[in-house]
């Protein structure tokens, strides 16, 4: 159904499965990455968690390396999406309360930290909308 003002060539482009698809790859496609390459550099993957504060090292690991993975394989199968997708925003908010705490940073690193914060809020956010629009799509089809 076409809203008001919204011009008549966007439709089809929505509506389009292929967009569907290139959209939540292009959500995931940074957990991939980051999942595939702590599998092959575990130990890279442990000093990194307990960096953040997260110990033990390789038990965080290991979850981030199985969420990444296994959330970022459910959401672009389009099965289970509110799985995937819910454990990618609680991986996200994780290493928001670690990796970007800017209300404990230095000043000089303040605004950065702050930034990154915020945008992992909204990928959050993204994750919350992937879910939700997941569940229409079933509903109506």
């Amino acid at each position: 159904m076409r809203s008001a003002g919204e011009p008549r060539w966007v439709v089809p482009i929505l509506a389009s499965p292929l967009l569907w698809h290139a959209a939540r790859f292009a959500l995931v496609s940074a957990y991939l990455l980051g999942g595939v390459v702590k599998l092959f550099d575990f130990a890279a993957a442990v000093a990194e968690q307990e960096r953040f504060g997260l110990h033990p090292g390789w038990l965080w690991a290991t979850l981030a390396i199985v969420v990444e993975l296994g959330g970022s394989l459910l959401v672009l199968a389009d099965r289970l999406v509110w799985l995937g997708a819910g454990a990618l925003g609680v991986l996200t908010f994780v290493a928001m309360l670690t990796a970007n705490a800017f209300w404990s940073a230095p000043a000089a690193d303040r605004w950065i930290k702050a930034n990154a914060f915020f945008e992992h809020f909204g990928l959050i956010a993204g994750f919350v909308l992937l879910a939700m629009l997941s569940d229409q799509r079933r509903s109506t089809s």
